[in-house]
């Protein structure tokens, strides 16, 4: 079956991805300058403690035998240990990774639900002053840094209305009600500058199908503008939509670390840094790992969904 060959091809190539982006991930982070053991026991150490704490570590061991390991423990779930802890890299990622999941999986869908209509709106009106202003808005929304973002919202919502929480984090199980209090100004920061983005694709694409034979067609027929256009520009509109947002996926964790920082949110955006600073690399490993393992499994997911929106496309993987 053409389907069935093209989402295998998908997959190896994915699965072919994910091999040499743990390659690169792991010879970036052990070329950071500096011994992590020197670093750990500080520069009053001797030298045979040093040596001692890095035979611990297995810093000692060739490289690609390290690597090896790394890459087999993650097969199982198993990111090694913490330099400094000594506890499991996964126990420190497992709540970092649930506020950084609910932070851009509330924003992507949001940002999408937001830019269909303003886009449609754009593009139907594009000679009109709403098309104008929501043209404009966008623009404007492009050029906004989402941590400038965020501390706008902060200023306006948090300290001048007192409406909603500057910082902090509470789990969804714990209350419900001030998980989503929490999470509404973050989520808000992300999707005022992805759903611009979008818009403006979502307007072209409109009026690429307002250009359309077809489009003509349908409206001779007696169709109205919007029915023409929600009929035939919605699934043409559609690929180049679920395109965008596959290729925002990094730019959008990217965002979310910012926006971390920005309402002090214990995600993955902070454990990095701040093991970072502790030169703690296994937990640099993990957390790079899983950030890219998210953005190509995001993009695998936008190349299945071709064949879902335009099963034509599967005809081709044949040629």
């Amino acid at each position: 079956m053409p389907i069935l060959r093209a989402v295998t091809r998908r997959l190896l190539v994915f699965l072919a991805t994910v091999l040499v982006a743990s390659m690169v991930i792991f010879l970036i982070v052990q070329a950071l300058p500096g011994d992590v053991a020197q670093a750990t026991l500080g520069m009053g150490a001797s030298p045979d403690a040093v040596e001692a704490l890095r035979i611990k570590w297995g810093l000692d061991r060739p490289l690609p035998l390290r690597y090896l390991e790394w890459l087999g423990g993650m097969l199982h779930g198993d990111f090694g240990s913490s330099y400094l802890t000594g506890t499991p890299v996964m126990s420190q990622i497992a709540h970092p990774l649930g506020v950084t999941a609910w932070l851009v999986g509330l924003s992507i869908p949001l940002s999408v639900v937001v830019a269909i209509p303003l886009g449609l709106v754009a593009a139907m009106m594009r000679r009109r002053w709403p098309g104008v202003v929501l043209n404009a808005v966008s623009h404007i929304g492009l050029a906004i840094p989402v941590f400038f973002a965020g501390t706008v919202l902060t200023i306006i919502f948090a300290v001048k209305l007192s409406w909603l929480p500057a910082n902090g984090y509470v789990t969804l199980f714990s209350s419900p009600v001030e998980w989503l209090r929490h999470m509404v100004l973050p989520v808000a920061a992300l999707v005022l500058v992805q759903a611009c983005l979008l818009a403006r694709y979502v307007r072209a694409g409109f009026i690429d199908v307002l250009t359309e034979d077809y489009y003509r067609t349908a409206r001779a027929a007696g169709w109205t503008k919007w029915r023409g256009l929600m009929r035939h520009g919605m699934r043409n509109m559609a690929t180049s939509l679920v395109t965008i947002v596959g290729v925002q996926v990094a730019s959008l964790l990217v965002g979310a670390i910012l926006v971390e920082k920005v309402f002090v949110l214990p995600g993955l955006g902070s454990l990095l840094v701040q093991a970072v600073s502790a030169r703690d690399l296994m937990v640099v490993q993990g957390v790079g790992m899983l950030l890219v393992f998210a953005v190509l499994l995001v993009n695998l997911v936008v190349d299945l969904a071709y064949f879902a929106i335009d099963p034509r496309l599967t005809r081709g993987t044949n040629r």
